[in-house]
């Protein structure tokens, strides 16, 4: 299976770099394939969608920064944005359809919601609405 165009939606978590990782290994096997890391930030309704949110973007620059050096200790490069949203899924649903990806690839870690696994709003919104491929990398800590 050849992927050209992987979008890679990173939280700052620990999943994080095994997706990237992971985006590297497929993107070696065709060397034209492009991968793309993209952080949300999720805007509150009461702030308009382009405010500039300092903190929060500080904090998704160190985010897509630390995506760029993983790839770059893979040998690959990656094309990052920040992207300012009311929604995380839809952003990133968005995002695929715009750039015309063929694989979304999202680092999952585990998550208890009341004691039973959980996978958030975001991941089922993209299972169920991707225009493509998705990959979740579920993350162990070992």
């Amino acid at each position: 299976m050849e992927f050209h165009r992987i979008l890679v939606p990173v939280a700052g978590t620990k999943a994080d770099e095994g997706a990237i990782e992971l985006a590297c290994s497929l993107a070696k096997r065709k060397n034209k394939s492009k991968i793309f890391a993209v952080h949300v930030i999720p805007v509150e309704r009461s702030l308009p969608l382009d405010a500039e949110i300092k903190p929060e973007i500080g904090r998704a620059e160190d985010i897509l920064s630390q995506a760029e050096n993983i790839a770059q200790e893979r040998g690959c490069a990656v094309e990052t944005d920040i992207l300012q949203a009311r929604e995380v899924g839809p952003a990133i649903i968005d995002e695929a359809t715009e750039r015309e990806i063929d694989l979304i690839l999202m680092g999952v870690t585990y998550k208890k919601h009341y004691g039973q696994f959980c996978l958030g709003d975001i991941l089922p919104y993209v299972l169920k609405n991707a225009p493509c491929r998705v990959i979740l990398d579920h993350q162990i800590d070992i």
